[in-house]
């Protein structure tokens, strides 16, 4: 089936469609970078799409086969990339843009990558201030007294 029809059958009703009251629609599907609903980023009308999902190490970025669209088992491939942020952006740039895939989807891409790898970085614990004021200081006396 083409990329138009299934995109004609999809656009308005999906099980993943998000509609907002501010007229914003969103979608949940699988590949698409952005969750917008449109056909340029829609992971179910194309037959090229790319998904990066976090993995437990590094990012795993999936890329749906055109030739095999008619068969889901086979339809995609999976890569695990478990480097620095900056090698894991270059790797996911080389898989998407630059090896012919689909250039268009470089930047949404790399925003993908980038706010997995941050979201999988461990937590800072905040750090404690001095206390101030009158009740603080009260409060630090009768403990040393």
């Amino acid at each position: 089936m083409s990329a138009e029809l299934v995109w004609a059958l999809v656009k308005n009703n999906s099980s993943f469609l998000v509609k907002r009251p501010n007229g914003v629609e969103f979608t949940a599907e699988r590949g698409n970078l952005t969750n917008l609903n449109t056909f340029k980023y829609s992971g179910l009308a194309n037959n090229k799409a790319v998904d990066i999902a976090a993995a437990p190490r590094g990012v795993r970025v999936t890329l749906k086969k055109a030739k095999q669209a008619n068969k889901p088992a086979k339809s995609t491939h999976s890569y695990v990339i478990a480097k620095s942020r900056r090698a894991s952006a270059k790797s996911v740039a080389n898989l998407v843009a630059r090896s012919g895939y689909r250039a268009d989807l470089r930047k949404a891409a790399l925003a993908r990558t980038s706010a997995v790898i941050s979201s999988q970085a461990p937590k800072k614990a905040p750090a404690a201030g001095p206390a101030k004021g009158i009740r603080a200081e009260k409060k630090a006396a009768k403990i040393s007294a």
